[in-house]
């Protein structure tokens, strides 16, 4: 199975969170010393996130362990931003982040 991994960038670096599935660990590489403890700190901590269901009113908090699954990772990486300031960038090419991990 190949491992799930997404771009992340953080003032001015860039770098990316990958989830290793057969070691159920989530490793953020990142050239940003405190980018990149914030990021790690939030990302291997279980969290309290609502999760939507059938309507927009229709939310159950749920405990959420991101190293537990890619699944969990993503979940867990909608709200990085927010309380980190590590931007997930979604839709910038990983596979290019890490052979050019620079702006």
């Amino acid at each position: 199975m190949e491992n799930f991994s997404v771009a992340i960038s953080f003032k001015g670096s860039l770098g990316w969170v990958e989830y290793d599935e057969a070691a159920k660990k989530v490793i953020v590489t990142l050239d940003d010393d405190e980018g990149k403890a914030l990021a790690e700190k939030f990302l291997t901590t279980p969290h309290e996130i609502k999760i939507p269901h059938e309507t927009l009113l229709d939310f159950t908090t749920e405990q959420i362990d991101p190293n537990l699954s890619a699944e969990n990772l993503k979940l867990t990486l909608t709200r990085l931003w927010e309380a980190t300031g590590v931007h997930v960038d979604w839709s910038r090419p990983v596979e290019y982040v890490k052979a050019h991990p620079h702006y």
